[in-house]
């Protein structure tokens, strides 16, 4: 079994994964600050494997004692998504860039490394052509420069490889409603209307437990996968946004929603995603987006509030 330090691992893929490596039996130790205070990880408190810090993984002081004797590093810390980042440039650079920084200079490197990037590196895609690892890297927010900035240090490290996650979706015990997928469910059932800009842009999606069975899957394929990027979301799903909201209308037929005439959105985002890399080494998604949105449905029974947001 391996021993694991998990840098935000109290966010909304951490909240999932955690559990997850507790249950096959790995010593997981938790570096978060608790930005959003949430208390997702109460229910592991109680596995003697599991140990958690409340800090700030941009404090060397903190990181290096957190460091010894690990065998994967899982840098999930960051500010996610591009309107809390472009809120504080600042902390974006520090958190997403600078602690991934840090932590490349004070490990060893036995140590191995699997860190979570995001596909919006791609910006405004290639029209109609799948963009795969070898596409060019365009990042149209600062969201996505750091990230792609970060995941080129981590491979340049070495003993490394990265996820381009698709945009993630589903509940988790530090749930989100700012992912568009989620947002536009909690629209569907709260509203049971939503106005789409620019509805012809297209995103690749993932459920977030396969986003977390991925690390599980690195792994268990490290040797194979180190020194690459991997995209990492559903191939059935390159959806266009007024796509998404027919396939969420399926689920709630009252749902009603329209594509504005003007305006547009801040989220220029517009691409085609291709998953084969990953997917020939044998890993497969196991939730698809209809689960997702039924399962989104019966989460909105239990929260209404803006705090599971991220800005």
């Amino acid at each position: 079994m391996a021993n694991i330090l998990i840098t935000g691992g109290a966010g909304y893929i951490g909240s999932v994964l955690v559990p997850m490596l507790l249950q096959a039996g790995h010593e997981v130790t938790v570096l978060d600050r608790f930005l959003y205070r949430q208390t997702s990880l109460l229910s592991c408190c109680g596995d003697p494997h599991f140990q958690i810090v409340n800090a700030d993984c941009r404090e060397e002081a903190v990181l290096r004692p957190l460091l010894r004797d690990k065998d994967f590093i899982f840098p999930l810390a960051a500010l996610v998504g591009f309107p809390v980042c472009d809120k504080d440039p600042t902390a974006a650079r520090t958190t997403n860039l600078g602690a991934v920084e840090l932590l490349l200079k004070l490990r060893t490197p036995e140590q191995k490394i699997v860190f979570p990037c995001t596909n919006s590196g791609y910006g405004l895609g290639q029209g109609q052509a799948y963009c795969t690892e070898e596409s060019p890297i365009e990042p149209v927010s600062l969201y996505g420069q750091t990230k792609m900035q970060a995941e080129r240090a981590v491979l340049d490290a070495g003993n490394s490889l990265t996820f381009r996650f698709a945009t993630l979706f589903g509940a988790s015990p530090r749930m989100r409603t700012d992912l568009l997928v989620n947002d536009f469910v909690y629209r569907a059932v709260f509203d049971r209307a939503l106005v789409v800009f620019e509805g012809s842009f297209v995103r690749n999606y993932l459920h977030v437990r396969d986003a977390a069975r991925a690390f599980m899957f690195a792994m268990e394929h490290f040797d194979e996968m180190q020194g690459r990027c991997y995209n990492c979301g559903l191939s059935d799903a390159n959806l266009t946004k007024l796509e998404l909201c027919a396939e969420i209308k399926k689920v709630l037929p009252a749902f009603y929603y329209t594509e504005a005439e003007v305006g547009t959105d801040p989220d220029k985002r517009n691409y085609l995603v291709s998953n084969a890399r990953i997917e020939a080494l044998g890993y497969r998604p196991q939730y698809s987006l209809e689960f997702g949105i039924r399962e989104l449905v019966k989460a909105y029974t239990i929260l209404k509030n803006s705090f599971y947001g991220n800005a």
